[in-house]
């Protein structure tokens, strides 16, 4: 309760005036009053903290779903990622079919390939069987044999879509059997993926009959047809073995000891054969945006390896000294060709030039004579190559801007580079006019030494019919009683 004093009013009725003080009590119902402001104040505060209780909660649903959600995304995109570069394990069984395009060939049965596997400087495992399944280099290509050591010097033969199984047999077959590539890989380079599935079976086939050779000849004495023109020589892949051998290039790296070297009593040292690798690849993965397209309506491989050999030459540049390009179609090999350019230095390229046939005919005077640079095959070290392929890919751009595309040729392309010093001022270049021979002098020929220096054919020559030639050839290596026996089509 309260109370208030109040004054009391003057009084006018009388002449007395009576001044006084009322008092005025109010009473204030303070419980009820108090009971009711705790109630207000009671809602007022549970209903603001439901409403910081129910905001908070939806803040916090919303932020653990994004989380999850962002969770997911990284989980996904991690899964995507180790499946695209996931490779194929050697030791996947021959039932279960990997998602390769190019394991159509046929493998080769356990009872003919196990007597390889006990070859000096082969893989000692059945595990090795399954390793042609591999990617050759960083992802891209196909690994058909994997070499005993690093070599120092590479062969890139190009597959042009004409190219018939019997001229890529017989390409195959001259090539084990002419020492090269007891120092150097070999890349083929297919101009369609229907090329490297056609020509797949024939790679492994010569190479298991290059083993059986290796195998034959490794415990024999007879080096009496050693110096024949066509004669298997075995001494050019034995070498004496060191501690530390460089691995190769290509395919997985192996672990452990590879050696698998044979004893030789009399000298005390270990001696093992040695060999290189081959590998294929097709112009999409070296070239994926086929990059000449652009520029001509129609690129043949002729010109679109030039575009393939800046990125495949590029990641090797590191590991080999020497490069030779080498047509499949016009070339066969017979000996080691790269011996003309290893003394040279790494900058140089050797150009072998051939008289024009059309002006061969026209003039009688030989200093009238035309010479043409031969496409077929480029040989130099690796600065020069690269910087040739560089260079002439320039060029094929230049003159397809300038000129009719449909008139861009590789020969004219490859001339003017030569006969140009301007455009090949960073390339030392050195050319020669000796000509090479063709396979038509080996029906003639006995001895190794009539072939010339080179140590390649060409195919190709007006006069004579190469399907016959390649033929007589054939009959050649099968003459021998050893030989013929290692070959299926003797």
């Amino acid at each position: 309760m309260g109370f208030i004093f109040t004054p009391k009013l003057k009084s006018k009725t009388g002449n007395n005036e009576n001044w006084g003080m009322g008092l005025l009590l109010v009473f204030f119902p303070e419980d009820k009053n108090d009971s009711f402001l705790q109630k207000n104040n009671t809602l007022l505060s549970s209903s603001s903290s439901s409403i910081r209780r129910t905001n908070s909660s939806a803040l916090f649903t919303k932020a653990q779903s994004t989380i999850s959600i962002c969770a997911l995304f990284v989980f996904l995109t991690l899964l995507l990622f180790t499946l695209s570069t996931f490779e194929p394990s050697v030791n996947i069984p021959n039932s279960i079919t990997t998602p390769r395009r190019f394991l159509s060939q046929k493998s080769p049965s356990s009872n003919t390939f196990s007597s390889f596997l006990k070859l000096p400087g082969y893989f000692g495992s059945d595990k090795r069987n399954n390793e042609t399944t591999s990617f050759a280099l960083q992802g891209m290509g196909t690994l058909y044999r994997r070499g005993t050591i690093a070599m120092s010097d590479l062969v890139v033969a190009h597959v042009i879509e004409d190219v018939k199984e019997n001229e890529f047999r017989l390409f195959l077959r001259l090539l084990h059997r002419s020492g090269l590539t007891a120092r150097a890989d070999v890349a083929f380079l297919f101009g369609s993926s229907s090329l490297l599935l056609k020509f797949s079976p024939l790679i492994h086939e010569e190479n298991e009959s290059f083993l059986k050779l290796v195998q034959h000849y490794k415990g024999s004495n007879d080096t009496s047809s050693k110096h024949l023109v066509l004669s298997f020589d075995i001494t050019q892949f034995v070498k004496a073995a060191k501690k530390e051998m460089p691995e190769p290039l290509w395919g997985k790296k192996i672990r452990g000891n590879l050696s698998n070297s044979v004893e030789d009593g009399d000298q005390g040292e270990s001696n093992r054969v040695n060999y290189g690798s081959l590998v294929g690849f097709e112009v999409s993965e070296l070239d994926p945006e086929n990059s000449l397209a652009g520029f001509l309506d129609h690129v043949p491989i002729g010109l679109r390896r030039w575009a393939c050999y800046p990125m495949l030459l590029g990641r090797v540049r590191r590991n080999f000294k020497h490069i030779a390009l080498i047509d499949v179609k016009n070339m066969v090999v017979v000996d080691d060709p790269l011996g003309r350019v290893r003394n040279r230095s790494l900058d140089s390229v050797h150009v072998t030039m051939k008289q024009d046939e059309k002006h061969k005919k026209r003039n009688s005077d030989k200093t009238q004579s035309h010479h043409q640079a031969n496409s077929a095959i480029i040989m130099g070290g690796t600065r020069g190559v690269r910087r040739l392929s560089s260079v002439v890919l320039t060029e094929i751009v230049r003159a397809a801007m300038q000129h009719k595309k449909n008139s861009v040729t590789e020969s004219g392309i490859l001339n003017r580079v030569v006969g140009n010093e301007h455009i090949s001022k960073n390339i030392d270049l050195v050319t020669s006019s000796e000509s090479i021979r063709y396979t038509s002098s080996l029906s003639g020929s006995r001895s190794k030494s009539s072939l010339g220096s080179f140590g390649l054919l060409q195919r190709g020559n007006s006069n004579s019919n190469d399907d016959v030639i390649d033929s007589i050839i054939m009959k050649q290596i099968c003459y021998c009683e050893e030989d013929s026996s290692v070959y299926k089509n003797c």
